[in-house]
């Protein structure tokens, strides 16, 4: 069973930006495509972005540009760099495997953007 922490959501007005972090707990996190993930109120969880296990990496469109996901194998932790954050952005953010999400979530992290 896998364990998914994820930290470094906040409040940030909009056009700022945000770092949000992940650490899994598996020891065989580097051979696992990545994932961000989020939830905004009232809609279905979507993917934002993924990283493979060889470091190449994709967006969704509304976050091409400005979202950069990134991981460090040696510490078991996925990032996502946010940039121009716009109030539409705001939701729980997840990490998790990707493709294929592990059953288990993390409690994911608010990230809320607004004036």
């Amino acid at each position: 069973q896998v364990q998914l922490v994820e930290s470094g959501g906040g409040l940030v007005q909009p056009g700022g930006s945000l770092i949000v972090s992940c650490v899994a707990s598996r020891t065989m996190f580097r051979i696992y495509g990545m994932g961000w993930f989020r939830q905004a109120p009232g809609k279905q969880r979507e993917w934002v972005a993924g990283i493979t296990s060889g470091g190449t990496t994709n967006y969704a469109d509304s976050v091409k540009g400005r979202f950069t996901i990134s991981r460090d194998n040696t510490k078991n932790t996925v990032y996502l760099q946010m940039n121009n954050l716009r109030p539409e952005d705001t939701a729980v953010y997840y990490c998790n495997r990707d493709p294929t999400p592990f059953d288990s979530w993390g409690q994911g992290t608010q990230v809320t953007v607004s004036s």
